[in-house]
């Protein structure tokens, strides 16, 4: 179903009222979306912080028909992917009931509905995200004539944006409402300062850890199985085409 805007668009923003996922609606000024496990919240982070003001976003919808709505309305769209082992080991971490053949026939479904409107969106790889997002950005305002800030991956940036990403689980309306675009930073600043100060870890299910990394190394004896490898090799092409070059 999420590979059909017409039906699925319709029920997500039933599901999905916001403030996050948010669904491309005619106040989106523009749209991240991609398998899930594959930086879009750091995307969204880093594109956020950097503005001087928030940008209305539809993001972490994790469906085909968001990408599809925003190429056929002419919405400047940004397709963010993952090498599939990197992406789906993630992804099983996070939701142990998926089942692993399932996920790689997930993953190359996702990717061969959008192959053709590849043209419409400007595509990022997982490490050019979290290592050079100001790059990608650029891309975007060459692709589409906008005029977003360039997200610098300092130090301190960086930093920041993996701050608010450990925050995420609080599910705070005023942090997702950042994410969004309904918020701005200096709305967000003290509910930061709040979010900080509650006992008890925050759950860091968005970022790297050591934990996750133990538990996929378990995982990739089952990414090896025989009977895997042809889906295996089918989400590698995929990933390979998707990617190809600006």
């Amino acid at each position: 179903m999420s590979e059909f805007p017409g039906l699925y668009l319709r029920i997500a923003r039933r599901k999905y009222p916001g403030p996050s996922p948010e669904v491309i609606s005619s106040a989106t000024e523009f749209v991240i979306d991609g398998y899930t496990r594959s930086a879009s919240t750091f995307a969204v982070y880093a594109l956020q912080l950097a503005q001087p003001t928030p940008v209305r976003l539809a993001h972490h919808l994790h469906a085909p028909a968001q990408l599809l709505e925003a190429a056929r309305n002419g919405v400047p769209a940004l397709a963010v992917i993952r090498a599939p082992q990197g992406a789906i080991l993630s992804q099983l971490i996070r939701e142990p009931d998926v089942a692993l053949r399932d996920a790689l026939v997930s993953y190359a479904r996702f990717y061969e509905r959008l192959f053709p409107y590849r043209d419409k969106f400007v595509v990022a790889d997982f490490a050019e995200v979290t290592t050079d997002f100001g790059a990608v950005i650029r891309r975007v305002n060459e692709r589409f004539g906008t005029a977003f800030s360039e997200f610098e991956p300092s130090e301190p940036n960086v930093r920041r944006c993996f701050e608010l990403i450990k925050l995420r689980s609080t599910l705070s309306p005023v942090l997702l409402g950042f994410e969004s675009g309904t918020v701005t930073a200096d709305e967000l600043l003290p509910e930061v300062a709040v979010l900080a100060r509650r006992p008890g870890p925050a759950t860091e299910a968005w970022i790297p850890s050591e934990e996750r990394e133990k538990s996929k190394a378990a995982l990739r004896e089952q990414w090896a199985r025989p009977d895997l490898a042809r889906l295996r090799e089918r989400a590698q092409r995929v990933y390979e085409t998707f990617r190809g070059t600006e």
